[in-house]
């Protein structure tokens, strides 16, 4: 799942799915010795073309939605806020259970047929199949439109890595966290879009000798306290906790994003209160309209004076974050 976007099939509903099965039975017609065994043969053959459209179809489905398994980490939580992964499970579990139905149910089919020779048995072992078979799709119908509806959540879902060192840029709008971003990637940042934002997230893939970060600026995520938030957001909150390693906090003491400091202070109290384990550098920007005395590093990324400061800050965390990752990868 790391890194990239989720590719997941267009799911059919039940409607076009039969539709499907029975358009491509239709067209079949076999020739036998004789007129039984030429009817016989043509329904061998649509049973059994109808019912493998099915069980094919669901199966592909199965296997190219990707499985998620419930744990306490960045993905897993995000899917299962967006999507519901109880749910999601069980709507591949209602597709497995109809394609082995329908498989058994033309098992018996062909069976019955091939058992025999009365022309109207056929037609009506047929047609019983088809009405069956109808019936197990219909069950499952509001599983298909389920995962068609979890199909474009996922394509939602931001590309991020959860397994490479991640630095998030946090403050109010227009304080210039896109701008950090695009200043520090080594290519221009993607936009990628994400389901509590009234923006894409900003991705930006920064080299550090031979190691590759990812900073992400998540405009409408961190840019206002966590109790002016609803259930959803909070809970997208408390899931980027596992993707962020480090944290940047931009103040912007000119106060032009619209925010006086007042208002950007407690919002950065309240970043840190939820993200209390997270190391925070706290960075002013816009130190060419006004820059102030005190501890925390002053930039421009208009002019770039403080960056290389600002730069070297984040690198020198996010080395620490390398070794602490390598080490924990020699332990397992």
């Amino acid at each position: 799942m790391a890194g990239a976007s989720f590719r997941v099939p267009t799911v059919l509903s039940a409607d076009e799915l039969m539709d499907k099965s029975f358009k491509r039975a239709s067209k079949i017609s076999k020739k036998g010795t004789d007129a039984l065994d030429g009817k016989k043969k043509t329904a061998l053959a649509k049973v059994t073309a109808s019912a493998d459209i099915v069980t094919t179809t669901l199966n592909g489905y199965i296997n190219r939605f990707p499985r998620i398994d419930k744990r306490e980490d960045f993905l897993p939580e995000l899917i299962d806020l967006i999507i519901g992964i109880d749910r999601y499970k069980k709507a591949l579990g209602a597709l497995n259970w109809a394609s082995n139905r329908i498989d058994k149910l033309k098992n018996d089919s062909l069976r019955d047929i091939r058992g025999t020779k009365d022309p109207v048995r056929i037609e009506g072992i047929k047609n019983s199949f088809y009405g069956r078979m109808s019936s197990y799709i219909e069950r499952i119908n509001g599983d298909l439109i389920f995962l068609q509806d979890a199909k474009n959540k996922f394509r939602r879902i931001p590309a991020v890595d959860p397994g490479v060192p991640t630095v998030v840029v946090a403050g109010f709008p227009n304080v210039g966290k896109s701008s950090l971003v695009a200043k520090l990637s080594t290519a221009a940042p993607q936009i990628a879009p994400y389901p509590f934002t009234t923006k894409g997230i900003v991705i930006g893939h920064v080299k550090d000798d031979w190691r590759m970060f990812q900073m992400i600026d998540t405009p409408g995520l961190l840019d206002r306290g966590f109790e002016d938030r609803n259930d959803i957001e909070k809970q997208a909150v408390l899931a980027l906790r596992y993707l962020t390693d480090i944290m940047v906090f931009i103040l912007d003491p000119s106060e032009t994003c619209g925010y006086d400091m007042n208002k950007q202070s407690a919002l950065l109290e309240a970043v840190k209160a939820n993200f209390s384990s997270i190391p925070t550098i706290v960075a002013e920007s816009k130190n060419d309209i006004l820059k102030r005395d005190g501890g925390n590093i002053s930039f421009s990324a208009e002019t770039g004076d403080g960056m290389d400061e600002l730069t070297e800050r984040i690198l020198s965390l996010v080395r620490v974050v390398f070794r602490e990752k390598a080490v924990d990868s020699e332990e397992i």
